[in-house]
């Protein structure tokens, strides 16, 4: 039987063997890891509009043709930062009382909305997501994870008795998250522990069994 040299007919590397040695080659992590931060960097600064390979490869330090042997084009590096906004491995937090939850989830995404990267790059990816079906899709897993710590919270409100069974689960949990959108992305006024009080006492009291 032929030794596996981990070469290809023309006697170059096969491309199995190339894969395995970048994923562990700490000169390529480091590369992929600086133009993966650029690009987050310069989303944050100009949105998707403003990014191009030759603005990731100047900042980065990273040659056009080392990008180009990591990503096609320009959509996968935008693609492959934006997934990294999003992890989905916290838990949500489980206070006892659908109105503890539902304040510390708020309380929480409000702090995020004022200082969390992905707060100035989201509009952007918004707009770029009614013509592009890969950043549609970036679109959808981030609204998944931003939308999964109210679902859970609600869904253990409704097996404890709190609000009804058959409540609109996803209508609750917009009309908790939407005010923080709007102060944030339209009429830019505080998003302040009275406003989320104001939201949580506002919308629970609507839904609430009796």
């Amino acid at each position: 039987m032929a030794k596996n040299t981990g070469r290809g007919r023309d006697g170059g590397q096969d491309a199995s063997t190339l894969s395995e040695r970048s994923a562990t080659d700490p000169r390529v992590v480091l590369s992929r890891e600086r133009v993966l931060a650029t690009t987050l960097e310069l989303l944050t600064e100009t949105g998707l509009g403003g990014v191009t390979i030759d603005d990731i490869s100047k900042r980065s330090g990273v040659a056009k043709t080392t990008i180009y042997r990591h990503w096609p084009d320009r959509s996968a590096i935008i693609i492959d930062a934006c997934s990294r906004m999003t992890d989905g491995d916290e838990e949500p937090p489980d206070t006892g009382s659908l109105e503890g939850d539902v304040r510390a989830i708020l309380t929480d995404l409000a702090g995020m909305l004022v200082t969390a990267r992905w707060s100035s790059i989201l509009p952007s990816i918004v707009d770029a997501a009614e013509r592009d079906p890969d950043i549609a899709e970036v679109h959808s897993r981030l609204q998944r994870w931003h939308a999964a710590p109210l679902r859970a919270a609600l869904e253990r409100a409704a097996a404890r008795g709190e609000i009804p069974p058959e409540a609109d689960l996803s209508g609750i949990a917009a009309a908790l998250r939407g005010p923080l959108y709007f102060r944030r992305w339209f009429s830019r006024e505080p998003i302040d522990d009275s406003f989320v009080d104001l939201i949580v006492r506002g919308v629970l009291a609507g839904v609430r069994r009796d």
